[in-house]
């Protein structure tokens, strides 16, 4: 009888590192994932590439409200095009393993690998210094529910309207759900008119399990809108039908679901037309997301929100975007260790540090720079632990 083979295994501990992604607790134990090695290889082929380390004095993936799709400058020779394309490979890598933050950015400067112009890879190599900046943003799992007990919850009798008594429809054969309840939180927005040229609206959408981004989506609307009720109606469409992929997927991962999702949008408008059974219908060329998004209300598969803009987190999917406007939301869901209840408690005088989240800058507990007149909110809506059972939002 022949001797059986002994194999010797590489890597059978604990997972530290697959495919560029980091994955480790923080100091309060919070388990983490996110690209620093993958950025650190990045930085060093970017010198390798340009001869310098990526400039870090920028605190932002690009200008607040820079359109690129303007640059004039002269178009790329061959090895600035293979350097281009080089980039943008490895910067959409990084947003596949968890830099979100970046995702805006990058869609717009992916629409020019045909023309690339001199400005355009600038502005990757901006990018790259951001995040060479910002290495320390990482997807933190957070299991604790977040506390909407203080949501206003219409009761609207929607049996009445053209949708009759509709529900949530739940696949036959899926197995029977087990273990821990999860709540699913979706914030969406548009930018009307993010393209000056095409005139296109782009589309941020982001989903969280609990208090977990899990999913998130940026790209430039289908159609030209020339109100941004009509982007936002378009937006709600493209968040609810992701949040119906993302409850099926669940629902077959037997995970229990509490309630509907619930929808954030900062368009009071969109809100009311999706949410109230007498909201008129009035441009007909909103008509098939319009009953869209109100028959996924009436079936209670979606629990629609008015929030507003600046406590709105799908903005980072949505905007080229200022740190000062963003930080706020982006330090709560990426950088924060710990309860982020905590951030509640900032005071109200603090300043902005330019390199928070930096290298020589890491955020800790207690660290939270918001602008000077206090006028936005540190913690996204939904970001408050069921321990506090306190307001989730902040009042219009």
């Amino acid at each position: 009888m022949a001797k059986p083979n002994n194999f010797k295994l590489k890597g059978t501990g604990p997972v530290s590192f697959h495919l560029g992604c980091d994955y480790f607790r923080d100091e309060e134990g919070t388990l983490c994932f996110g690209p620093k090695k993958y950025i650190e290889r990045m930085c060093d082929e970017y010198e390798r590439m340009f001869g310098e380390k990526p400039r870090t004095k920028v605190s932002s993936p690009l200008e607040k409200g820079d359109h690129p799709e303007m640059d004039t400058s002269d178009l790329l020779d061959i090895d600035g095009i293979k350097k281009y394309q080089s980039l943008i490979g490895t910067l959409q890598w990084t947003i596949t393993l968890g830099r979100f933050d970046i995702a805006t950015a990058v869609m717009t400067m992916s629409g020019f690998r045909v023309a690339r112009r001199v400005g355009h890879l600038e502005r990757l190599k901006r990018i790259c210094g951001y995040l060479s900046k910002m290495r320390h943003g990482y997807i933190r799992v957070r299991t604790d529910e977040p506390d909407y007990s203080e949501l206003p919850r219409p009761d609207f009798d929607w049996s009445r309207t053209v949708y009759g008594d509709v529900s949530e429809l739940i696949p036959t054969d899926a197995p029977g759900p087990k273990g821990r309840r999860v709540i699913l939180t979706c914030y969406k927005d548009a930018n009307l008119y993010h393209d000056l040229i095409t005139g296109r609206a782009v589309t941020g959408v982001l989903h969280f399990i609990n208090q977990t981004p899990v999913d998130w989506y940026t790209k430039k609307q289908a159609t030209v809108e020339t109100a941004t009720y009509g982007s936002e109606f378009a937006a709600a469409r493209t968040a609810i039908q992701q949040i119906h992929g993302l409850r099926l997927t669940l629902c077959y991962l037997g995970v229990p679901l509490e309630d509907g999702t619930h929808l954030f949008g900062n368009n009071e408008s969109v809100v009311k037309s999706g949410t109230l059974p007498d909201s008129p219908l009035r441009k007909r060329h909103h008509g098939l997301a319009y009953h869209y998004v109100r028959e996924s209300v009436a079936s209670e598969v979606v629990n629609f929100h008015h929030i507003p803009g600046v406590s709105n987190p799908a903005d980072i999917l949505s905007k080229h975007w200022g740190y000062q406007q963003i930080w706020p939301q982006l330090q709560a869901i990426m950088f924060w260790q710990g309860d982020t209840n905590k951030l509640l408690l900032k005071d109200k005088d603090s300043h902005p540090v330019a390199r928070e989240g930096s290298e020589k800058n890491p955020v800790v507990p207690g660290d939270s720079p918001v602008p000077s007149d206090g006028s936005r909110d540190a913690n996204p809506v939904g970001f408050k632990s069921t321990n506090t059972r306190k307001q989730a939002t902040r009042e219009d």
